[in-house]
Formats: C-alpha cells, sequence, structure tokens
C-alpha cells in the first residue's frame, strides 16, 4: 500500500470513535434533553384537558340536578367560554338548547380555508404533535340536522348506563371538542359541549417558546460543536496526519504544524511534536552519516587486508611474508579496534536513556584513575608522567552520573592527551567545584589543539594524529563518545589552550 492510501486508510479508522464524532454527540445531548421536555408538554396537554373534561362533567353534574326543577331556565344559562347545554328527552329530541337565546355566548368553529399561514403553521404543528405523540385518534365533530340525541356516543353511554359520560371529538378547524353527558331521572339527559381550543393556544405558546429555546440552544451547540472541532480536533488530526506520514517513512517532505498562534495545551503538543520530528530527522541524518563514515573506515582496512592476503600466496622470501603477516595483523586489529569502538557508540545512547544515575564522587573517580595509569605505566615502562590536583577540596565533589561511563570519558581524554604528549612529559587531571558545576580538567603539554579545528574533534571519525603515532591506532571515536556521555550527564566539554601550551579539554557538569 502505498503511502498516500495508508494515510487514507487511518483517516477512514477514525469513524464514530473520533473526537469529532463525540464533541457533537455530547453537544447534542443538550439538544436531544430540551426535544424531550418540548414533547413532554404533550403530557400537560393530556392533563389540562382531562381536567377540562371533570370541569364539564362536575358542571353537567350540576346543571342535571338543576334541570328536574327548571328545565326551561336551561335555556337562560351563558357560560365564559361559549359552552352550549342541551337537554335531551328519552326520545331523543332537545327539549332546550341555551344557544336558543341569541345572547347566549358561544365557542365558535373556525373555517381553516381562512387561516393566515401563520395560523395554518401553528396549527399544521399542533395537529402533527398529536398525531407523534397520541396513540389515540379522536372522533370528528360534526352537528347533525336535524338535533339528535343519537349523534352523541356520551349521550347514549350515559343513558344506557345511568352514569356520566364524557367524550373528546375534533373540529374541522383542529380544536378538541369537550362533551359530558348526565341522566336526569323522568327527562332525558343533560348534554354540554365546550370547546378547549384554550388549552390548545396556551400549549401552542409554550411549544412556540419551547422551539425557539430548543432552535437557540441547537444553533449554540452546532456553534460550539464546530468552534471545538476547529481549534481541538483539526490541529490534533494535522499534527495525527504528519505523525502518521512520518511513521511511513516519509520524513523529508513532511512538515509537522507548529501552530504558533496557539498559546495552550495543543499549541505546546503541536511544538513538542514538530521538534521530536526535527531531532528523529536528525538522529536518522546522523545514523545514516555515521553508518557511512562506518563503511569508509572498514573499507580502508579491509582494502589493505585483501591486497596483503593476494601477495602473500606469491611471496616466498620468508622476510617479505614475515612483513605481510604484520601488516595482515595490524589491520586485524585495526578492525577489531573500529569494531569495537563503533558498538560501544551505537548503544551508547540505548544505555544511558536506560541507566539511573547516582551520586558519584568525581574526586574518588579522578584518584582511582590516576592510580590505574600509574601502574599500567609503571608496568609498561612508559616515561610520561600523570598528576592529580584537587584544587584544595578535602571534602567529597559529588556530582550525578554513571561511574563508568564518567570514568570512560576521562580515560578517553587521558589516552588522547598521553597521545599527544611527548616523552617525560605530564598531563594532568584536576578536578573543582565552581559555582553549580563540577570541573574536571584534563591538561597536557602537547602541542594543543588549533582553534580551526577545536569544533572538529569531537566529529565521529575525525583523526588529527600526532606524526609518531602508528596509523590505525585509534579509531576517531573516543572524543565524540565522550563528548556524547558529557552531553547525556547534562553537562559540555571546552577545549582551551592551556598555559605555555598544550591542550587543555574542561568537562563541566551540574554538582549534586
Amino acid at each position: 500500500m502505498r503511502a498516500e492510501e495508508a494515510v487514507q486508510e487511518w483517516r477512514r479508522g477514525l469513524g464514530f470513535g473520533s473526537l469529532r464524532a463525540r464533541i457533537f454527540a455530547v453537544n447534542l445531548l443538550a439538544v436531544i434533553v430540551l426535544a424531550i421536555m418540548l414533547l413532554y408538554l404533550d403530557t400537560v396537554r393530556a392533563r389540562l384537558l382531562d381536567e377540562r373534561t371533570n370541569a364539564i362533567s362536575n358542571e353537567a353534574l350540576a346543571i342535571a340536578g338543576l334541570a328536574g326543577d327548571l328545565p326551561a331556565g336551561l335555556e337562560r344559562l351563558n357560560f365564559a367560554r361559549g359552552t352550549r347545554v342541551r337537554l335531551y328527552a328519552n326520545d331523543g329530541g332537545v327539549l332546550t338548547d341555551n344557544w336558543r337565546f341569541e345572547p347566549t355566548r358561544r365557542f365558535a368553529i373556525e373555517d381553516p380555508d381562512g387561516y393566515s399561514w401563520q395560523r395554518a403553521s401553528a396549527k399544521f404543528i399542533d395537529r402533527l404533535l398529536e398525531q407523534l405523540l397520541s396513540a389515540r385518534t379522536l372522533p370528528h365533530y360534526a352537528e347533525a340536522v336535524p338535533d339528535r340525541a343519537g349523534q352523541w356516543r356520551e349521550v347514549q353511554v350515559a343513558r344506557q348506563s345511568g352514569q356520566p359520560a364524557t367524550e373528546l371529538r375534533r373540529a374541522i378547524d383542529g380544536s378538541i371538542i369537550v362533551g359530558a353527558a348526565v341522566p336526569v331521572p323522568g327527562l332525558g339527559v343533560v348534554h354540554l359541549m365546550d370547546n378547549a381550543e384554550d388549552v390548545s393556544r396556551i400549549l401552542r405558546a409554550e411549544r412556540l417558546t419551547s422551539f425557539w429555546l430548543l432552535l437557540s440552544v441547537s444553533g449554540l451547540t452546532l456553534g460550539l460543536s464546530f468552534y471545538l472541532t476547529r481549534t481541538i480536533v483539526r490541529p490534533l488530526r494535522l499534527l495525527a496526519i504528519a505523525a502518521h506520514r512520518v511513521r511511513l517513512g516519509r520524513r523529508r517532505e513532511v512538515v509537522v504544524p507548529r501552530l504558533p498562534d496557539r498559546r495552550d495545551e495543543i499549541g505546546a503538543l503541536a511544538r513538542a511534536v514538530s521538534d521530536m520530528s526535527i531531532a528523529l530527522r536528525r538522529q536518522i541524518d546522523a545514523t545514516e552519516a555515521f553508518a557511512a563514515d562506518v563503511a569508509h573506515e572498514l573499507k580502508n582496512p579491509l582494502a589493505s587486508l585483501r591486497s596483503a592476503v593476494d601477495v602473500l600466496g606469491q611471496v616466498e622470501q620468508p622476510a617479505l611474508r614475515d612483513q605481510l603477516l604484520d601488516v595482515i595483523r595490524d589491520d586485524v586489529g585495526r578492525i577489531d579496534r573500529l569494531i569495537t569502538d563503533i558498538a560501544d557508540a551505537s548503544r551508547l545512547d540505548a544505555e544511558l536513556s536506560r541507566t539511573g544515575f547516582q551520586p558519584v564522587d568525581a574526586g574518588a573517580l579522578a584518584d582511582g584513575l590516576v592510580s590505574a595509569y600509574g601502574i599500567a605505566g609503571q608496568a609498561h615502562g612508559q616515561t610520561r608522567g600523570l598528576a592529580v590536583q584537587r584544587a584544595g577540596l578535602p571534602a567529597p565533589v559529588m556530582i550525578e552520573g554513571d561511574a563508568s561511563r564518567l570514568a570512560q570519558v576521562l580515560r578517553n581524554l587521558i589516552d588522547n592527551a598521553l597521545s599527544f604528549s611527548p616523552d617525560g612529559g605530564t598531563v594532568t587531571l584536576a578536578v573543582d567545584r565552581v559555582g553549580e558545576q563540577v570541573e574536571l580538567v584534563v591538561t597536557d603539554q602537547g602541542p594543543g589543539v588549533p582553534s580551526a579545528n577545536r569544533g572538529d574533534i569531537f566529529r565521529r571519525f575525525y583523526s588529527e594524529r600526532p606524526p609518531t603515532e602508528d596509523f590505525g591506532r585509534h579509531s576517531g571515536l573516543g572524543l565524540s563518545i565522550a563528548a556524547a556521555i558529557v552531553s547525556a550527564h547534562g553537562g559540555q566539554i571546552v577545549v582551551e589552550e592551556a598555559q605555555g601550551g598544550g591542550g587543555r579539554f574542561r568537562v563541566l557538569l551540574p554538582a549534586a
């Protein structure tokens, strides 16, 4: 799979589990809750209708109690909501009807054809919500001509059961008509009808308020979601895509966004990822350069070794064969030293990252090395001297680090100084504390390090050897390894010219 196809596949893999989807889902919870509250208004509607039905039923009971004494007086009853009161005889005919009296207030059934678009829309929304939330379909309200008791179901139920009965109907304009019937012994049935349009108006007003609130919250939620997506998800997605491309090996052309204008955690993350990718590129470049240098350094002794081996079979003189064998031994030894130093340099970073630093007495470490070099020098009859100075500090000089690696730093510096020191010269190792730092100084009496080369001597495989030293005796990795160890301990190496001539290497480490 190509790199770009892998990135596309990775993008598709985010799916609904992505942070963007979760932000939208969490923010939509508020909208869903508000929508549920809006739909909850239907329970309020049902409760109001029940209250209106009970009120009509109680009014019908009260009127039925008076109908036996004053049946004709029912025609004069007048209600604020325009309730219609009728008394049906036992044969189904109308005995009294309060709407026969002209001044009586009456509820009205409107003509839907005359509605404005606002009112028609409000009615449509009422019907739609009621159909969605109500499991019951109301029968249609219509007056029969001639007016008979048989057209009303609640009247028939009340007559047959002898108990009050109620019924809800829907008029042509969408309003709900509430009917209640109560039997009157010896006379017939009292029937009351009322329009519950005021209940619909109350609910409509509440729904409208809730709808605008829902619309506002939805807009705010969507805006907040897009804002969070743009400010959080989008930069994280860009960082993830860039990191994924770097992982696929496209490190050269991938630019990790640094988001310099962001001063929050995402900006810090972007800059950290960018710095990490840059460090990774440098590390890869250094590894590639190191591999190229290793190949170059191994090629020279191998070429020499191959030439000596090829010629060895053709030489018959013992003296020449001994010379070729010496060349072979030197080349093998050089290759062995190279491989040893290369292996040490290659695993240095990994070992230092796993090593736990401990308190180390720099003075005791220096004393031990001086003693070891003194014994080794006597054993090999060396004429070069090695002394130690403690700069008048009787107390321990403590640093935090790996004692074996710090000893390796001093050994490499001492070996380098010894190789440049003249016969009878002295290499001095001094230990001192300067403020919050511990200073380890190795000074020799050699030719010193030219100022133009002081930046190069710590590069891998750089080798500027004295003319008296055998070629290939050093790999050119000692000073670079020393610099890497000191850097891992949070310190630095400074090269200077010693007083009176010679080289002066100062190792500065944080004091414990």
